[in-house]
C-alpha cells in the first residue's frame, strides 16, 4: 500500500537536536518542512519555501519570533506564517502584507521528541481543537529519553514498519556474539494480542526468570508492546523496582525513503553511565534492520509477488488492514473501526 497516511502526527527530530534560535530543514511526506525553536524554547514548523521567489527559508535566519528570508529579507511569523515585513516596500506601496502567508504545521514537543502534524490539505488553516493528541508513553510523564537515534531507511515506510515488527527475523538479522551467537535454539512463542484504539498490543506478560538482563528492573518484570498508526511502536518493560521503554517511530521522507527514530527511556537513576554502550547497541540493531531492507530492495525492483503467512506475519497483515480501514474511514468521514480482534499468535523463533 504505497500511500502515506495523513491527519497524523510524525516525529521530525529529537528535541536535543534543535537548539533555541535554530532551524532545521526536513523533507516529510514529500513536503519541504522548516522546523525551528524560538529563543523562548517553543517549537514551530512551516513550509520551507518563501512565497516570493521560492527560495527555501532554511537559508535565512530568525529575528525574534520571525523567520527572515535571505534573498530579500521578507519576514514571516512563526506563529501563523503571515508576512510581517517586506523591507523593499515604501510608503507609496499599497500592499496588505498580512495576506501573504507561509503554510504552517501544528508542532509539539513531547517526551523529548518534536512532532509535526500533517493534515489532508496542509495549505488550509487547521482547527487545532479537532486534531488528535500527540502520542505519548503512558506512566513516563515528562521524562526525557536517555538516548535518541535516527537511521535512514532507503525504502517505503511500509517495509520499514513490518520489518521492525517482524517477530521471526531476530535469529537471522540480529545474530551477534554479544546478543545471539547461534540460530538453532528455537522455541515456540505463544503470545496474546488485542486491539487498541488505532492498532494492537501484545498483552503484558511476565518475563521468564532466566532473562537475567531484565532483573535490573526488579525481581518481577512484565513486557508490553503496542503498535498504533501511523507508525508508533512502544515496548515497555515494567519491574517492581524500575521501568524502561523503547519508542520507535517511522517518518516517511517520501514514497521511497523514510527515517526511523528510536528513543530509550528509563527510571533507573544510575543508567546514564551506560549511555555510550546503549547508543552503540541501539545503532547496531537499527543498522542490521536497515541493511536487510536495503538488500530487499534489490528484489523488489522486479515487482515480485510477496507473501504473508500465519502466524509470524499476522502483525504485518494487521498493519495493512488497519491502514486500509483508516483510509476508508477518512474518505467516508466516519469513525475508525479497528479490524483487529483478540488472538493468540504462535511462531518459532
Amino acid at each position: 500500500m504505497k500511500t502515506l497516511l495523513r491527519n497524523c502526527w510524525y516525529v521530525a527530530l529529537p528535541s536535543q537536536k534543535l537548539k533555541p534560535g535554530k532551524m532545521v530543514h526536513k523533507k516529510m511526506l514529500g513536503e519541504p518542512v522548516l522546523v525551528g525553536r524560538r529563543k523562548d524554547g517553543e517549537v514551530f514548523a512551516m513550509r520551507d519555501i518563501c512565497p516570493h521567489r521560492g527560495i527555501p527559508l532554511q537559508y535565512g535566519w530568525m529575528d525574534g519570533d520571525d523567520v527572515c528570508c535571505r534573498y530579500h529579507g521578507w519576514q514571516f511569523s512563526t506563529n501563523d506564517g503571515r508576512c510581517s515585513l517586506i523591507p523593499s516596500l515604501t510608503e507609496y506601496d499599497d500592499l496588505d502584507i498580512s495576506r501573504i502567508r507561509v503554510p504552517t504545521y501544528p508542532c509539539r514537543e513531547v517526551q523529548g521528541n518534536i512532532w509535526v502534524y500533517f493534515a489532508e490539505d496542509t495549505k488550509k488553516e487547521i482547527d487545532l481543537a479537532t486534531i488528535p493528541p500527540v502520542p505519548t508513553i503512558p506512566d513516563f510523564g515528562k521524562i526525557e529519553p536517555g538516548i535518541s537515534e535516527i537511521i535512514h531507511f532507503n525504502c517505503h515506510m511500509d517495509h520499514a514498519i513490518i520489518g521492525l515488527m517482524d517477530p521471526a527475523h531476530g535469529p537471522y538479522i540480529h545474530s551477534s556474539w554479544w546478543w545471539r551467537s547461534g540460530r538453532r535454539k528455537f522455541t515456540v512463542k505463544e503470545k496474546l494480542y488485542e486491539p487498541v484504539p488505532q492498532g494492537f498490543r501484545l498483552v503484558p506478560y511476565d518475563m521468564p526468570v532466566s532473562a537475567r538482563p531484565y532483573k535490573i528492573l526488579g525481581n518481577k518484570v512484565s513486557i508490553e508492546i503496542v503498535f498504533e498508526l501511523p507508525s508508533v511502536r512502544t515496548e515497555i518493560l515494567r519491574g517492581d523496582r524500575y521501568s524502561a521503554c523503547l519508542l520507535t517511530t517511522i517518518t516517511p521522507i517520501d514514497e521511497t525513503q523514510c527515517e526511523a527514530f528510536q528513543s530509550m527511556y528509563w527510571t533507573i537513576p544510575w543508567m546514564g553511565a551506560f549511555k555510550p554502550l546503549l547508543s552503540f547497541l541501539t545503532r547496531k540493531f537499527l543498522y542490521q534492520d536497515r541493511d536487510v531492507v536495503i538488500q530487499q530492495q534489490e528484489g523488489l525492483m522486479y515487482d515480485p509477488a510477496l507473501m504473508l503467512i500465519d502466524d509470524a506475519d499476522t502483525q504485518a497483515k494487521w498493519y495493512f488492514r488497519l491502514k486500509q480501514e483508516y483510509q476508508k474511514a477518512q474518505a467516508e468521514n466516519r469513525p475508525f473501526k479497528n479490524p483487529v480482534e483478540p488472538r493468540i499468535l504462535r511462531w518459532r523463533s
